[in-house]
């Protein structure tokens, strides 16, 4: 008696705890679930300054676009008017080489004319063609011609003058303009490079702003792919406590059953042996020894996990020279390779994985443990569906290369408790399955 009522209070005990750790694993997983979601939050506002931020650049961008076209404009105007002013320089020179040459010719006319002034002693000579007249009119003409030829020399020397200015004058207006415009075209060639280089840099960081987004996008879809397995896993863990409450049950009726019959086969023993002592008393004679009882079945042993697949394991649980290993890798040769449930449970996700490719996640409830295994890099779709109820050695899919896979292979982790995304949980396979 008082032995049932240990084992009664061993098994309460027992399951106590077990629905205890498992309130207090829902709890931990409702609690990253939260976080996640915090996290979530926090990347969407930051993903929203960064679109924000790029909206900004875009129109920085454009203003300096119109800026560049505005002032390539101005280059394009300036380079014609440099053209222009080449082409006036040009039409000036042959303007300046006919007056050059005018003032040559007059230079050498004033020369000769200063020469045979001096040779002819000066203003003597003009006395000696007013007295050399033969009469007054002849006087009067030679008056006159001497007061043309001065009024001449006269006009020569001005215009001369005026030429000489007038070259000058050219020469420094457009000189002076094609500096002006050389200048303004340097200072709008420094402006378009200077716009450039800000458009460049305004690129740059549109481009840096661009794979931000692309990682925070990625980032949420990861805390959106973390939460869809906590939510599943969250949902195993529920139908495995109900699936563990249930065979627990099933288990307790099956043993009361066992208990009773071999209650009621004792107490029939003892009632035949009771009637054939009472018998033989009777009869006066000795009655044969009773018959020895049968010898019980021996009960079937079992494994709380099995291999999960056949073949050889090519990478165990630990480092490696790419970083941490968080399971085992078995491979085989072969076209279907199949992959079993290594324990039975409940599957919590059945998908594809950007890393894990075809992948199956399966939690257990195993002596009050809870346990997670994953079969990852499947050839196809997994053969069960998530919140699919499974058993030990239940087919899920053939060894295959998907996901971030070298070689087909089956990668099998164990984690003792609920998956989680720093695999903190994550324990050696080997020593479960051997």
């Amino acid at each position: 008696m008082k032995r049932k009522l240990v084992m009664a209070t061993l098994s309460l005990s027992l399951a106590f705890s077990t629905y205890t750790v498992s309130a207090e694993t829902l709890s931990s997983i409702k609690e990253k679930k939260e976080q996640n979601r915090s996290e979530q939050n926090q990347t969407k506002s930051e993903l929203k300054e960064n679109q924000n931020q790029q909206d900004n650049m875009v129109k920085q961008i454009e203003d300096l676009e119109s800026s560049i076209d505005k002032t390539l404009s101005q280059i394009g105007n300036k380079k014609d008017s440099i053209k222009e002013t080449k082409a006036s320089i040009e039409k000036l020179k042959k303007e300046i080489e006919v007056l050059e040459k005018r003032i040559k010719e007059r230079d050498e006319l004033l020369k000769e004319r200063v020469s045979s002034m001096y040779e002819s002693g000066g203003a003597v000579n003009y006395l000696d063609v007013l007295l050399g007249a033969k009469d007054f009119g002849d006087f009067l003409d030679r008056v006159f011609a001497l007061n043309v030829i001065a009024e001449q020399d006269k006009a020569i020397l001005e215009e001369h003058k005026q030429d000489k200015a007038d070259v000058e004058k050219k020469k420094g207006q457009v000189e002076s303009e094609l500096t002006s415009l050389n200048n303004d075209l340097k200072e709008l060639e420094g402006l378009n490079q200077k716009l450039t280089a800000q458009k460049k840099q305004k690129n740059a960081l549109l481009a840096q702003l661009e794979k931000e987004e692309e990682h925070l996008h990625d980032h949420i879809m990861k805390l959106d792919e973390k939460n869809d397995l906590l939510s599943a896993q969250e949902a195993a863990i529920k139908a495995e406590i109900a699936r563990a409450k249930k065979e627990e049950e099933e288990r307790k009726k099956r043993e009361a059953a066992a208990r009773a019959a071999a209650e009621a086969a004792a107490a029939k023993a003892k009632a035949e042996a009771a009637a054939r002592a009472k018998s033989s008393s009777n009869s006066g004679s000795s009655s044969p020894a009773p018959a020895p009882a049968p010898t019980p079945a021996p009960a079937p042993v079992y494994r709380d996990f099995i291999f999960p697949s056949q073949g050889i394991i090519t990478s165990n649980f630990g480092n490696r020279s790419s970083g941490m290993h968080y399971g085992m890798d078995i491979a085989k040769r072969g076209s279907a390779v199949p992959i079993v449930a290594a324990a039975s449970g409940t599957v919590s996700k059945a998908y594809y994985s950007s890393s894990y490719g075809n992948v199956v996640y399966i939690t257990h409830y195993i002596n009050g443990q809870l346990y997670t295994t994953i079969y990852a890099h499947m050839r196809t779709t997994p053969a069960v569906r998530s919140g699919q109820a499974v058993s030990q050695g239940t087919f899920l899919g053939y060894q295959g290369n998907t996901g971030a896979s070298r070689g087909q292979h089956l990668h099998f982790e164990l984690h003792k408790g609920p998956w989680n995304a720093s695999k903190s949980n994550a324990v050696d396979p080997r020593p479960y399955i051997q």
